[in-house]
């Protein structure tokens, strides 16, 4: 056996269908029981729990308990950049497993990447802050600017307490809808917050859609846009 990571045991673990399944309704970002996850993923009871066994064992998803019960939740922001890249992936191949409804349109315009803004909405605001030199982008790194650190101070953005985290501040995900960059890492997670804390948008009750209300929508573009 050659030495390294053994990245056919992990692709294995997320090819599974019904494992796929449980790792996209946990990019919702939102802590689901294995009862909610079995619905997911369209098996008994049962057949997850070995499956979210498996996927514990692995490292991909993390269980919380709250006294009794017990949730399961994404293993961390690369499980969910790893997800978001072969969505991508499998969507410019051409190999997509739902067929178009209405919640589709809405998932392309705003929606949760685990744990950041994604869609089109994500990827206006990564250009927008690009445009306004708040970011720069060199081939896979992305960081903020001395410009960028003072806006999100004064947007309600605490960067010097993100920057004691051992979590990168700003990283590139490749959106898979759109096919074009999106902002995850710590700055994208509490740029979403921070929009969702002033009422610019809100996310939909069991759906990983983001629906910005029209005040939203012109502060975003006001912000923002080109």
């Amino acid at each position: 056996m050659k030495e390294g990571p053994d990245i056919s045991r992990i692709a294995a673990l997320i090819g599974d269908p019904a494992r796929a399944n449980i790792l996209t309704a946990l990019m919702s970002g939102k802590a689901l029981t294995a009862t909610e996850l079995a619905g997911e993923a369209g098996v008994t009871l049962q057949t997850t729990s070995a499956h979210l066994a498996k996927l514990e064992g692995a490292g991909l998803i993390s269980l919380r308990k709250s006294g009794r019960h017990k949730y399961f939740t994404l293993g961390g922001d690369d499980v969910g950049h790893v997800l978001e890249a072969l969505m991508g992936l499998a969507a410019g191949a051409g190999h997509l497993r739902m067929r178009t409804g209405p919640k589709d349109s809405a998932l392309r315009e705003a929606r949760v990447c685990y744990n950041h803004l994604a869609g089109a909405r994500g990827v206006a605001l990564f250009q927008g802050l690009k445009a306004r030199g708040m970011l720069t982008e060199t081939e896979s790194v992305v960081a903020l600017t001395l410009k960028g650190t003072a806006f999100m101070q004064d947007f309600g953005v605490d960067v010097e307490g993100l920057q004691r985290s051992k979590a990168p501040l700003c990283r590139p995900c490749l959106d898979w809808s759109v096919r074009q960059t999106h902002l995850a890492g710590s700055v994208g997670r509490a740029m979403l917050a921070r929009m969702e804390a002033l009422g610019w948008c809100a996310r939909v009750t069991d759906t990983r859609v983001i629906r910005f209300t029209p005040r939203g929508q012109s502060a975003f573009e006001a912000t923002f846009g080109a």
